[in-house]
């Protein structure tokens, strides 16, 4: 069952319809993450970096530069982690996104991957280019690493809440986001509602300080609470909001 922090009853769920939802990508709209995926031969090593960061136990500025020196991944295998993100997609993500659309709420992406695979995930499950934020890497003619943009925000620490708070025009308000890190707690200032999507990997003080915990594999939770009571009247929405409701214990 998915959990809503406290959360037990139905009253405590009804929030002001979003009007703009921000997922994370890696660990949240798909099942790895991308900087793992593309370590190879430093899995472990790229792991424990990636995990001490999303765990909040060293700043995300102290290993993004160094994770990307050590992997130094070509511009062939970046897009194909694009390939990757769609394999590993997390059930109900590309309903989830259309179902939010068709009830006339804007979805974004920010993340902290690398923007070539994240850009082609959002769009292949319906999230326009310039609603997704990522970071820029850079390669020379035969497609080598040469480096990263290291004036993003979303290299380092309280950049999501940044980019939240800068996004040009200004996110519609009210703003949910969804993720699973500690890069994702940070920006809860700057939302009205924090999702914790547990269901790839648990990080016990971002599940400690969400608004509502998503623990099962599915975003369809995500459909229900940020439809409330009002239950959408086309599919794939209407069954995702059913689904919703009965892994966030809303049964009838």
């Amino acid at each position: 069952m998915a959990v809503m922090k406290a959360a037990s009853d139905a009253a405590e769920w009804r929030r002001d319809r979003p009007r703009s939802v921000v997922f994370d990508c890696d660990s949240t709209l798909v099942g790895i993450e991308g900087i793992n995926w593309l370590a190879t031969d430093h899995v472990d090593e790229i792991a424990a970096l990636t995990d001490a960061a999303m765990s909040g136990e060293i700043p995300l500025e102290q290993i993004y530069g160094r994770r990307l020196d050590i992997v130094r991944p070509a511009l062939d295998h970046v897009l194909a982690l694009a390939d990757a993100y769609e394999n590993t997609l997390i059930p109900d993500a590309r309903d989830v996104v259309r179902a939010l659309h068709d009830a006339g709420i804007a979805v974004y992406v920010i993340s902290g991957g690398l923007e070539p695979a994240v850009q082609r995930l959002a769009s292949s499950i319906g999230i326009a280019t310039e609603r997704v934020r990522a970071v820029a890497v850079e390669f020379d003619v035969r497609g080598c690493y040469t480096g990263y943009d290291e004036r993003s925000p979303l290299a380092r620490s309280g950049g999501k809440r940044e980019v939240v708070d800068q996004w040009q025009p200004p996110l519609a308000r009210p703003v949910w986001l969804i993720g699973d890190g500690t890069t994702d707690l940070e920006a809860k200032p700057a939302v009205d509602v924090f999702i914790a999507f547990t269901g790839v990997v648990e990080h016990r003080e971002v599940r400690a300080h969400a608004d509502f915990v998503i623990t099962e594999r599915s975003l369809a939770p995500v459909v229900a609470l940020c439809m409330g009571e009002d239950e959408p009247t086309r599919s794939p929405g209407r069954e995702l909001y059913r689904r919703g409701r009965q892994l966030l214990g809303f049964t009838e």
